[in-house]
C-alpha cells in the first residue's frame, strides 16, 4: 500500500471503506450535498465533511460551486480528479484482495471441518 491511503485516521479498514463508498457516491451523483452523502453512507455529517476536506487536500476531489446567485447558499458539486479515479480503483482492488483472502480462509476452514479424516 502506498501513502495514498493516508485518509485513514486510526489505521483501520473502516476509514478506507468509507472513503471508497464516498468516492463511488460522488462519481455517481456529484451534486449530492454533504448531508445527503452522510445519510446515504450512514456516517455522521462531521465525518463526511472531514473525509471530503482530506480528499480535497490530497487532490482526489475538487469542489466546484454551481450557484450563480450570491444571495443563496452556494451549491457545491464534488468532482473526482484523475488522482481521485486512481484512488477509487486502488481502493476497489485493495478490498477485492481482502475479500479474496477472507474467502480463502473460510474455504480452508470449511474443508477442515467437513473432512475431519484429512487432519
Amino acid at each position: 500500500m502506498s501513502e495514498q491511503y493516508s485518509t485513514r485516521t486510526n489505521g483501520g479498514k473502516i476509514e478506507q471503506e468509507d472513503t471508497l463508498y464516498l468516492l463511488s457516491e460522488i462519481s455517481n451523483s456529484p451534486h449530492l450535498t454533504q448531508r445527503e452523502l452522510s445519510s446515504k453512507l450512514k456516517i455522521s455529517l462531521g465525518k463526511t465533511n472531514y473525509l471530503i476536506q482530506q480528499l480535497i487536500k490530497k487532490g482526489v476531489l475538487k469542489a466546484d460551486s454551481f450557484s450563480r446567485n450570491p444571495d443563496k447558499l452556494k451549491k457545491i458539486s464534488y468532482i473526482l480528479t484523475k488522482k481521485g479515479l486512481q484512488e477509487k480503483i486502488d481502493l476497489t482492488l485493495f478490498f477485492l484482495k481482502v475479500k479474496e483472502e477472507e474467502y480463502n480462509k473460510i474455504k480452508f476452514y470449511w474443508e477442515q471441518i467437513s473432512n475431519p479424516q484429512r487432519q
